[in-house]
Parts: C-alpha cells; sequence; structure tokens
C-alpha cells in the first residue's frame, strides 16, 4: 500500500458540508419569506371576505320590505292633511331579485280601523285630522286589517312635489304607444307643470286609468334618472325630494331597496292594479258612488305579489 492518503477522483463534483448546510439555510429562509407572505396576504383576504359577506348579507337580506306610497293630494300649505289619492303598496326582495307594485283604487270602500266603512283614501285623512303625523299609520293599518299584508314603513309625497321634482330632472321624456292623460300615442318631453297635470288627469277617465298613468309615470322618472345624462341633476332632484316627501324608511335601508330597484330595472317591475274585474260599483246610502272589493280576484293576486 501507498504512503499517500486516499482521494476520492469524484470529490470535487460533489458538495462540501457546508456547502450543504449553507443550502439548507437559503432553502429554510425562502420557505420563511414565503410563509410571511402568505401570513401577510391572508389577513387583507380574510378580511375581504368577511367584508364581502357582510356587505351580501346587508344587501339581500331581509328577503321582503313592503313599503306603502301615499300620494296626498292639496294639503294645506304647512300640514299633510289631506286624502290618500294615490296609494300604491310596492314589496322588494333583493334576493331574487324581485320589485312589485300594486296600486289600490282610491274609491275602494272598505272598514276603516277607528272609524268605520268608507273609501280607502280617508284612512290618511282622519287620522291626520285628529293627530298630525298619525295619517301614514292609519292608511298603513287599514291595509294591513283588509289585505293581510304587513306594511313595514310608508313614503308620502304632496301631488305638488311631482312638479318640482321633474323641473329639477330638466324636464321629463316619454314614450306612449297608446292615448295616455289627453296625449296621443308618440314622444314628448313634458315639464313640471305639464308632468304634475299628466298624474293628476281625469278628464275622460276613471280611477283605473289614472293608477296606470301613475305607474307610467313612476317608471318614466326611474328610467330617465338611471341614464348617465341625469346624474349631474341628481344632488338637485334629491334637494326637490326632500322638500316633498316624507318617510320613516330609515337611511340605512336606502341602498338595499335601491340595489334591488337597481337589479330588475325599470321594466322589470311587476306593476299591477285592483282593476275593475276585482271591483263592484256601488252607491252608499248617502248616494256616493264607490267600489266593493272581490276578495276573490283579488286574494291571487296579492299572493303573487306578497306571497300572502
Amino acid at each position: 500500500m501507498s504512503g499517500y492518503p486516499y482521494t476520492d477522483p469524484k470529490a470535487s463534483t460533489q458538495p462540501s458540508p457546508r456547502a450543504d448546510l449553507r443550502a439548507e439555510r437559503q432553502a429554510r429562509r425562502q420557505r420563511a419569506r414565503r410563509s410571511c407572505l402568505i401570513r401577510a396576504c391572508a389577513v387583507p383576504m380574510f378580511l375581504l371576505v368577511i367584508l364581502l359577506i357582510i356587505s351580501s348579507a346587508y344587501l339581500l337580506w331581509p328577503g321582503r320590505t313592503n313599503v306603502l306610497v301615499l300620494g296626498i293630494d292639496r294639503p294645506p300649505e304647512g300640514t299633510w292633511l289631506g286624502r290618500s289619492d294615490t296609494n300604491v303598496l310596492v314589496t322588494f326582495v333583493p334576493l331574487q331579485p324581485y320589485v312589485g307594485m300594486l296600486s289600490i283604487p282610491r274609491d275602494l270602500w272598505l272598514p276603516i280601523p277607528g272609524v268605520g266603512e268608507n273609501r280607502i283614501n280617508t284612512a290618511h285623512f282622519f287620522a291626520e285630522g285628529e293627530q298630525p303625523g298619525q295619517g301614514p299609520f292609519a292608511a298603513m293599518e287599514t291595509i294591513r286589517v283588509n289585505f293581510g299584508v304587513d306594511v313595514d314603513y310608508y313614503v308620502r309625497i304632496r301631488f305638488e312635489g311631482f312638479q318640482e321634482i321633474v323641473e329639477a330632472m330638466g324636464g321629463l321624456d316619454i314614450e306612449l304607444d297608446q292615448q295616455m292623460a289627453g296625449y296621443p300615442p308618440g314622444s314628448y318631453h313634458l315639464d313640471g307643470e305639464q308632468a304634475l297635470a299628466f298624474v293628476r288627469d281625469r278628464e275622460n277617465t276613471d280611477d283605473f286609468f289614472r293608477m296606470n298613468q301613475g305607474q307610467f309615470f313612476f317608471k318614466s322618472v326611474l328610467k330617465q334618472a338611471l341614464k348617465p345624462r341625469s346624474w349631474p341633476r341628481i344632488p338637485a332632484m334629491l334637494a326637490a325630494l326632500n322638500r316633498s316627501v316624507e318617510t320613516d324608511l330609515p337611511i340605512w335601508l336606502w341602498p338595499r331597496l335601491g340595489f334591488a330597484l337597481l337589479r330588475v330595472g325599470p321594466e322589470g317591475i311587476d306593476n299591477r292594479t285592483i282593476s275593475r274585474d276585482m271591483t263592484t260599483p256601488f252607491v252608499t246610502n248617502e248616494g256616493a258612488q264607490v267600489l266593493l272589493p272581490i276578495w276573490e280576484r283579488i286574494n291571487p293576486v296579492l299572493f303573487e305579489i306578497f306571497g300572502q
């Protein structure tokens, strides 16, 4: 055996123990950096998921909100003392999404809690005359008692407010495919005064036509308000609404109902009326011409719109 020590000819191509140690340390540092990065991203991602869940729950829940919209015509200055010549029950179901409207004839003859049988539009008048501010709640209770629909909130608007709102919009463009409010079919641009006359029109029509005009007017306003060219006018429109509208609808609920409206769009609103064939003309002992409800025809519509 030679006196020289043995040398592995492949030693120069194999990593040394020190190199292995350095590589392992470097790998550990890289894994630590990746772990820190994952943890750093995980926290905001978790918060984002929680935020999305909360936002979805806010926009989509509760499942249904019912609102009674009352149009009060010609109340004395500084008061709301008037009859509700427009009575529209609106339901919002953001989750579906679904928005339904049911217009109720002002001459519908019903039991008014605390008053007795009378036209539905008197419920607001009598309660408001007895105690200012109670008119909407009396109207809501009348709806609950007779229609079996729970009403969560109310919105009441002075008819004169339509004129101011349309003026704030810069006028209202409408497209008629049939004669309505004295206008033959065609395209029109209404100013505030013309818009007020449109929703008030009763000439050569009855309350059933007038309810259709009111729903058409509402959808036309909504359609125009959603167009980008109307957006610069939104502050003026909101100011006009604030002067003409009163509601107990909490402000935190507005985005939720607005979200439902945006999802269905103006043309997606399920707008119905208690129609002529759902009522019977009747003359009271005092000679008043009113309408008696035919509940077997009204109830199926209530079920379709409100689920009850």
